[in-house]
């Protein structure tokens, strides 16, 4: 063989190599799971063995956060990188209403660009029609993503509620149509999943599992359910079932329905990351583990609606801009570098679409994922950076989860809510109070005055609705 023969195959040889080296990616999203909701984080009632072993294995934030307390604008935020609150979301199109533009990279589409096969399973929630689902948005496979928010039964056929007075304005879960009856909904978004990845890859993958789990309606496998019934018989609670504050607040982790949906989800990881191991994948794989918000704990006072969770110690949930309803489990994990098991790096889910760029060193598109920032020193190094966080919730759901119209910023430790609807702030320094039990807002304060400014002059920049 000549030099230059030699020369060439040489450098065919290190592209191909390069070419098989490229990182997956694989982001694993529960729906309602509250930060306290693995035991990882400290729940005695609930088990999770699979996601306890991810956090044992992987980089666990501890501030992290969700870019919104509710499911539409959250997701809009994950898949474009920027806040829900720039596009109006939520109030411009209504409280449940949010579609990506065909101008918007998704993230599935910023992998695609690079050469990457993308897949998605499970709840979408962004747009009405076809042409704003997955397939749509820079994604190769869709298996249930529509406008459905979540499925009138977790058991097929998925679109027949159990309960008759479900029946409401809930969306059709489309593309499952060929179940088996009994089928669970979790289990079988987990089998589509499996075998995307049992195929034959020739191109690096980005995949996403949303479920539609642990959403209402409540409803888990028989056998589970009994298990946590069993279980709690075992335990025992202090005081009252709900605590009259923002609403009604739920004290007790104690609904053996749902810690049977959360064993669900669980169990689906498990088998996840068992066939990233099967089929010599994990390693090569960055997989990202998280929730769209915190957990459904509260309602309005006199609301009867079933609650499935307590977030405490963190105050309120789902809904909420306090922390219970916007702290989130993040977990990054597989093939990844790190430093350290804990970090502390404060972040949204807005920073996953960069940092996931940036770990697989593809490049980043700032004029997208505008809001949010790669954080991918904090992973592989441990290296913490200072920044703003800002959420915007100007559709108040009074009755339904007992929050209210506000702005909030997070800035170092402090943390300020605007109430702009009724004319009033708060204050708390999560240093000294993450819990959030004392409001600490100084009319007039130097360090009141500094953060109110910063709130006018984002919402300004952004154009924030105020309804």
């Amino acid at each position: 063989m000549s030099k230059k023969s030699t020369f060439l195959f040489l450098l065919m040889f290190t592209l191909l190599s390069a070419h098989a080296q490229k990182k997956n990616v694989f982001v694993f999203v529960v729906d309602d799971l509250g930060y306290f909701d693995i035991s990882a984080h400290g729940s005695d009632f609930y088990e999770t063995p699979n996601i306890d072993q991810l956090v044992s294995e992987g980089v666990d934030f501890t501030n992290a956060y969700s870019s919104h307390p509710r499911c539409v604008p959250s997701r809009y935020g994950l898949q474009t990188g920027k806040a829900p609150a720039r596009v109006g979301a939520p109030g411009k199109l209504g409280k449940d209403k949010c579609e990506l533009s065909e101008s918007e990279i998704s993230i599935g589409q910023a992998f695609k660009n690079n050469g990457y096969t993308t897949f998605f399973a499970g709840k979408w929630h962004l747009g009405e029609t076809v042409a704003t689902w997955p397939q749509s948005r820079g994604y190769d496979s869709n298996i249930a993503g529509c406008s459905a928010g979540a499925p009138k039964s977790y058991f097929y056929p998925y679109n027949v509620p159990q309960d008759p007075k479900r029946s409401g304005n809930h969306r059709n879960i489309e593309g499952l149509e060929d179940g088996e009856k009994g089928e669970y909904l979790t289990d079988r978004l987990t089998t589509e999943t499996v075998n995307y990845l049992k195929e034959e890859h020739t191109k690096p993958f980005f995949a996403m599992l949303c479920h539609y789990g642990v959403h209402t309606p409540l409803e888990a496998k028989s056998a589970l359910v009994e298990k946590y019934k069993a279980k709690l018989q075992t335990l025992s609670f202090d005081g009252l079932e709900f605590e009259l504050k923002d609403g009604e607040t739920k004290q007790h982790q104690n609904n053996p329905i749902y810690a049977a949906m959360i064993e669900s989800v669980d169990q689906s990881l498990g088998q996840v990351i068992k066939t990233l191991k099967a089929e010599g994948l994990y390693e090569n794989t960055i997989i990202v583990f998280t929730s769209d918000h915190g957990g459904l704990s509260n309602r309005g006072v006199g609301n009867k609606r079933k609650i499935a969770t307590s977030n405490l110690p963190l105050r309120a949930g789902k809904g909420h801009v306090y922390e219970g309803g916007i702290k989130v489990p993040l977990v990054f994990a597989g093939g990844i570098s790190h430093k350290k098991n804990i970090s502390t790096q404060v972040t949204t889910n807005l920073d996953i679409y960069p940092t996931v760029l940036d770990l697989c060193s593809l490049p980043l598109l700032p004029h997208q994922h505008r809001d949010g920032i790669s954080i991918k020193k904090a992973i592989t190094h441990n290296k913490i950076e200072q920044r703003t966080v800002y959420w915007h919730s100007p559709m108040s759901r009074l009755r339904s989860t007992g929050d209210t119209n506000c702005t909030v910023v997070r800035y170092g430790d402090l943390k300020l809510f605007d109430f702009f609807t009724e004319g009033r702030y708060e204050m708390y320094d999560l240093s000294k109070d993450p819990f959030e039990t004392t409001n600490i807002y100084t009319e007039n304060g130097k360090q009141e005055n500094k953060l109110t400014q910063l709130i006018n002059t984002w919402r300004k920049e952004i154009d924030a609705v105020i309804l």
